[in-house]
């Protein structure tokens, strides 16, 4: 369970590595992928002792008799975070984006508002405006350096149009872990405006020491409006596998989000569904626990390092593993400081205009790297910042 080995991806089909010169002229030799949101360590090993099994099989029919699967997901969602689900509520999606898009599909129309808080990922809003709906951003406000939310601007905002709330949670790109009670204020702005909430809580399980991530579906008065979202992928490092699951309790809502995935023929990923079973486990839950305490540790390294340059600053990280820095205070403009990270650092970074109002003065950074990268990064970006010190 070694998270220090370095493992070269280049010329593997890895967007993260492979994808780097060509988007961002950051070279394949030499440079540093922290962008796409997938880690460079490899799955417990129960994961690949699933896989072996299957290859040693030597057929890859499709997959049938899932009892294994959703044992597995029932288990982690009540051991890991103290949430009893259903086997009967749990549909599998080729990974939470489409996930998000079948949930778009289902419980809303063609010019209806779907909300998202600002800044966050940026697939909910290419995904919504492929729909043929409308983004509707409500900013979160930045309160002693961490982001919260904004319930009384954000009821300001409300024409009626609006049908659904999408929630990240943990919160991408911030790293927040959302308290009980901003959950609550979620739940009760949701059932003020009458919308369909739906929280992606994808990052769950990555959570820094000292935190702990709160479930949407245990805040009161949610149940009739809730869709949950979880998936292993990010968990555990298995992104390609491309499964996610969408979790719904109200019987309205399931049969609908059941209809649109009936019409568009959806059926579950055998590699992935193999996968899945094996990482929710006990061997994958000590995996994880050693996991976070890694991710900490490259944490501490790159924010102090960041800290220490003049007028730059990373938002405290409770979860997840992308550390959000913002510029602002260096007096740069967004093409500067992106290029000085790019060509001078050679790091390979998602600008935070992707993200939607409020990133315009920040990079997001993933440290889900071995340690030695991550000094490297804190060195590099230490020298391409030098004449401010």
């Amino acid at each position: 369970m070694s998270f220090d080995t370095v493992i070269n991806r280049l010329g593997t089909h890895s967007v993260k590595w492979d994808g780097m010169e060509p988007m961002f002229g950051v070279p394949a030799q030499g440079g540093l992928a922290m962008w796409v949101a997938d880690m460079d360590f490899r799955p417990p090993a129960c994961v690949q002792t699933a896989l072996e099994k299957m290859l040693g099989h030597g057929i890859y029919g499709y997959f049938g008799d899932d009892q294994a699967y959703l044992d597995a997901i029932t288990w982690w969602m009540q051991t890991r975070h103290g949430w009893r689900v259903d086997p009967k509520h749990i549909f599998t999606t080729h990974g939470l984006v489409n996930g998000t898009a079948l949930c778009i599909d289902a419980f809303t129309r063609a010019g209806d508002g779907v909300i998202l808080t600002t800044p966050v990922y940026h697939a909910f809003a290419r995904v919504i405006k492929a729909a043929g709906r409308n983004v509707v951003e409500c900013p979160l406000k930045t309160v002693d350096g961490q982001y919260v939310m904004d319930f009384d601007a954000w009821d300001a905002q409300m024409t009626g149009t609006e049908k659904m709330f999408i929630l990240c949670s943990p919160h991408n790109p911030g790293g927040r872990v959302w308290t009980i009670d901003e959950l609550q204020g979620v739940a009760d702005f949701c059932k003020r405006h009458d919308l369909v909430l739906v929280s992606d809580e994808i990052h769950n399980d990555l959570v820094m020491p000292g935190h702990k991530h709160h479930v949407m579906a245990h805040v009161a008065g949610v149940q009739d409006r809730l869709v949950m979202m979880t998936a292993s992928t990010k968990t555990f490092n298995i992104a390609g596998a491309h499964i996610g699951n969408v979790i719904i309790a109200d019987p309205v809502l399931r049969q609908r989000f059941s209809d649109t995935m009936n019409k568009m023929g959806i059926s579950p990923n055998s590699f992935g569904m193999h996968m899945a079973t094996a990482a929710y486990s006990p061997e994958g839950a000590a995996w994880v626990d050693a996991l976070n305490l890694y991710l900490d540790r490259n944490r501490k390294t790159f924010d102090s390092a960041v800290n220490a340059i003049p007028g730059v600053k990373s938002m405290p990280l409770q979860a997840t593993y992308l550390s959000w820095v913002d510029f602002t205070g260096t007096g740069m403009s967004e093409a500067e400081f992106t290029a000085r990270v790019a060509k001078a650092a050679r790091i390979a970074t998602n600008q935070g205009t992707a993200f939607g109002a409020g990133g315009e003065t920040y990079l997001r950074f993933n440290i889900a790297m071995p340690h030695a990268q991550i000094v490297e990064a804190a060195a590099r970006l230490t020298a391409a910042f030098k004449d401010l010190q």
